[in-house]
């Protein structure tokens, strides 16, 4: 079996990692890896595949950035000519990014059938351009892999035929296990002196949080407040510090920021943090498998499991709500979760045994 598996931006890559590694060892099935260039920083892009191991990509799109309209164009201009080269069996995609549905389509106005890894998670919130993108990719893709039972409620509402989905668990955290030895080798906290200190962290890339002045506005201002008790590491994603610009981030001494990590940096900090106040999907999942108490600073998730069963709480976007969470968080112990099934790294494994027809059976 031939595919084409996509990769546009920093959160497909932790997700096609172990997909790759799973390819590697079959003889069955082989791969030819297309990365659209969507995210095209050396933090976000390059040093990823090396940490992880990803191979060398067969095909770079080099598209960079540009509007939603322009950006989901020009993905589909430049993969329709691989698609038609390669003849793949069958296009892998991952995530919700622009890259993601935009390769769908191209696919399947081909005629190649899609294969959509983290599929069914819904937020139920149209303003969300990743939402958008979920729902137009699940409703095009011939197998949908579904990380957790929200998942699948979802696509059984929508109709989506059951021979369709497959409960398979989560390629995020196969890569998470598989690389915790690794990350705990960095030296990351002693670069920021943080060796024997508690301490949090902080990511904001989503649209809504960071494109809204009042919005970021408000979460810095909890921010400013709760970096008086406890240092903050605050990675800086590209769209964030273009929004930032004009605020004094100087002005805050416990705000610890640094230019986009490693993932391998990353995990060591995540791992060992008392604290992580984010809005990005990804690591609620991870936090839950850490067990790190996790602030989601969002009005929603399409990951309720993280709620239901993890570490995570949503605590939107006030800023007297987020403080008063996240001061509950560091004077109580750790609220106990537990890790969702099939989060045990086999994930890439069992998606792999589906479409190679190991295994065809749909989810119980």
């Amino acid at each position: 079996m031939k595919l084409v598996v996509v990769a546009g931006a920093r959160p497909n890559f932790m997700k096609i990692a172990p997909l790759m590694w799973e390819i590697r060892r079959r003889t069955d099935i082989g791969a030819h890896l297309v990365h659209t260039g969507q995210h095209y920083d050396e933090r976000m892009s390059r040093l990823f595949f090396e940490e992880l191991g990803i191979p060398r990509p067969d095909v770079d799109l080099g598209v960079g950035s540009g509007s939603h309209a322009v950006q989901t164009a020009e993905v589909m201009r430049r993969f329709e000519p691989v698609v038609l080269e390669q003849q793949p069996d069958a296009i892998v995609v991952v995530g919700d990014v622009n890259s993601t549905i935009a390769c769908a389509l191209t696919a399947v106005k081909l005629g190649v059938p899609v294969a959509h890894v983290e599929a069914g998670l819904r937020s139920f919130d149209r303003t969300m351009p990743e939402e958008i993108n979920r729902i137009l990719t699940d409703a095009i893709s011939q197998w949908l892999f579904v990380t957790e039972p929200s998942g699948l409620a979802n696509l059984r509402r929508e109709g989506v035929a059951e021979d369709r989905i497959f409960l398979v668990g989560n390629v995020m955290i196969d890569t998470l296990l598989a690389c915790r030895e690794l990350s705990r080798r960095s030296t990351i906290r002693d670069d920021l002196r943080l060796t024997g200190r508690p301490f949090g962290v902080l990511t904001l890339h989503r649209p809504a949080n960071v494109d809204d002045p009042d919005v970021l506005a408000g979460i810095l201002a909890a921010i400013g407040q709760l970096q008086r008790e406890l240092p903050i590491v605050f990675p800086v994603h590209p769209r964030t510090r273009k929004a930032l610009e004009g605020h004094d981030l100087a002005a805050m001494p416990g705000l610890i920021v640094t230019e986009p990590l490693g993932y391998l940096d990353f995990m060591k900090l995540l791992a060992e943090a008392r604290l992580v106040l984010t809005d990005s999907g990804g690591i609620q999942e991870e936090t839950t498998v850490l067990g790190v108490p996790c602030l989601t600073l969002r009005n929603n998730t399409e990951r309720p499991i993280t709620i239901d069963q993890g570490t995570n709480l949503l605590v939107g976007l006030d800023a007297r709500r987020i403080v008063a969470a996240a001061r509950t968080a560091m004077s109580e112990p750790s609220r106990a979760g537990r890790i969702p099934d099939l989060w045990d790294g086999r994930a890439a494994a069992r998606i792999v045994d589906i479409l190679t027809g190991t295994r065809t059976s749909p989810p119980s």
